[in-house]
C-alpha cells in the first residue's frame, strides 16, 4: 500500500503531480519543474521531506555506539546542535544508507535517513545495539519541511515559535536548534543555503501554508534531483548502494581514518581496498554534444576501458547536460558516452556544478 505525508491533501489541493517516490506518494512538481529550479536558486522555494526517517539514539553509551555504527566519527560533535554528514558501512564496507547524524548531547543525538532504506536501516541499527546500552526510537509522528535558497533565513525566521525563531537566525551551517518538538537544521539537499525543519505532524499543515502566504513556492522532487545533481551531492540507490564502498563513490572524504584505534563496521575492508589502491574514481561530466546524460550510460575511455554514468540530466542553471560517473582512475580530462549506439563527448570535472547560485565549472 502506497504510503502518503501528512500533507499528502494540501499536494493535491495545489495541483500538484503525484508520483510513485519508493513507495511513497510524493510531487514531482506543481508546474514547471525548471521554474521551480530556478526559484530555489534565486529566492526560495519548499519541499516536503516527510518520507525521510528520523531517529533518535539515546543512552549512556550513545556516543560509542554512533562511532562504531558510522565511518564518520561522532566525537567531531563537540558543540551542541553540530551536525555530521555519513555512511552506514555493512562489513564489507558496502553503502547500507547515507544519513546526517545531529549532537544534541553526549546521551542523545538525532539521525535523519532515507526513505527508501527505512527498514533495512532501523533492522541494523538495532541488530548493532544490542551490545550498547542505547536506545535507537523512530519518530514517525514528526513531519519534515525543506525551505531552500539564498532567501530562506529572511522567510522562515519570522514563522517559527518566537525562542526557535531567533535562535534559528543565529545557527551556522550545518547546525541545529530546537524548542519542544521544533528543530530546525541549517541543512539541504540543493547546494543553496536554508533550513529543514522537524515539526509535529499536526502543525505541518498550518506551517506549510504560512509559508506560502510568505511568498515560499512549493516545489516538487524532480526539482530537488536537479538541484542536488548540480550540486554534487550523491543519491542513494543510484551513485551508492550497498555494492559499492564510499572510495569508488566520491565519499572518502566522510571517513574518519583517525584516531587510529577506534574501529568502526567495514574499516577492515575499507583499509584492505585502500591499500590494494586499485579503486574506481567517482567524477563529474559536462556534456559536449546534444543529448541527455542518463543512468547506467556506458561511459567509454580514449584507451577503451570502460565506466557507468551513475546520475545524469539537463541542468537548468548551465543549460546542458551533466552527470556523476564511476569510471576507471586513469581517466584523463575527456571521455565518449554511448548513447543508443552513438558516442557522444564529454568534459570530466570535479563533482560539483553549481554552489550557492555559483557555477563551479569552466563551461
Amino acid at each position: 500500500m502506497i504510503k502518503k505525508t501528512i500533507l499528502n491533501d494540501t499536494h493535491r489541493s495545489l495541483g500538484a503531480r503525484m508520483v510513485d517516490f519508493g513507495g511513497w506518494d510524493m510531487p514531482v512538481n506543481y508546474g514547471s519543474q525548471i521554474d521551480e529550479h530556478h526559484q530555489v536558486r534565486q529566492a526560495v522555494g519548499m519541499f516536503d521531506v516527510s518520507h525521510m526517517t528520523v531517529v533518535d539514539v539515546s543512552g549512556v553509551q550513545a556516543t560509542a555506539f554512533l562511532r562504531y555504527l558510522l565511518a564518520n566519527d561522532v566525537a567531531k560533535l563537540t558543540r551542541q546542535g553540530k551536525a555530521l554528514y555519513s555512511c552506514m558501512l555493512n562489513e564489507d564496507a558496502g553503502i547500507i544508507d547515507d544519513l546526517i547524524v545531529y549532537y544534541l548531547d553526549d546521551n542523545n543525538y538525532r539521525l535523519v535517513v532515507n526513505a527508501s532504506t527505512r527498514d533495512k536501516d532501523l533492522a541494523w541499527m538495532e541488530q548493532q545495539a544490542a551490545d550498547f546500552d542505547v536506545r535507537v526510537d523512530e519518530r514517525p509522528a514528526l513531519a519534515m519541511i525543506a525551505v531552500q535558497g539564498p532567501k530562506a533565513r529572511q522567510k522562515v525566521c519570522p514563522l517559527l515559535p518566537d525562542r526557535l525563531g531567533l535562535s534559528a537566525a543565529e545557527i551556522k551551517p550545518f547546525s541545529a536548534c530546537w524548542f519542544g518538538e521544533w528543530f530546525v537544521g541549517r541543512t539541504g539537499y540543493t547546494g543553496e543555503d536554508g533550513f529543514e525543519i522537524i515539526l509535529p505532524e499536526d502543525k505541518a499543515v498550518g506551517f506549510w501554508q504560512q509559508l506560502i502566504e510568505a511568498g515560499v513556492k512549493p516545489c516538487g522532487l524532480g526539482a530537488r534531483d536537479t538541484l542536488r545533481l548540480e550540486a554534487g551531492m550523491n543519491l542513494y540507490g543510484q551513485d551508492m548502494d550497498e555494492t559499492k564502498h564510499p572510495l569508488e563513490s566520491g565519499l572518502g572524504w566522510t571517513i574518519a581514518w583517525l584516531p587510529e584505534e577506534r574501529d568502526f563496521i567495514g574499516k577492515k575492508a575499507l583499509t584492505a581496498i585502500k591499500q590494494q589502491g586499485k579503486t574506481d574514481k567517482f567524477v563529474g561530466l559536462l556534456l559536449q554534444d546534444k543529448g541527455i546524460l542518463r543512468g547506467h550510460q556506458q561511459v567509454v575511455l580514449p584507451d577503451g576501458q570502460t565506466g557507468e554514468v551513475t546520475s545524469g540530466g539537463y541542468s537548468p542553471t548551465l543549460e546542458r547536460s551533466i552527470a556523476f560517473a564511476r569510471v576507471p582512475a586513469s581517466i584523463a580530462d575527456s571521455c565518449d558516452i554511448d548513447m543508443r549506439g552513438k558516442l557522444k563527448k564529454a568534459t570530466v570535472v570535479k563533482p560539483c556544478f553549481v554552489r550557492q547560485g555559483q557555477i563551479q565549472i569552466t563551461l
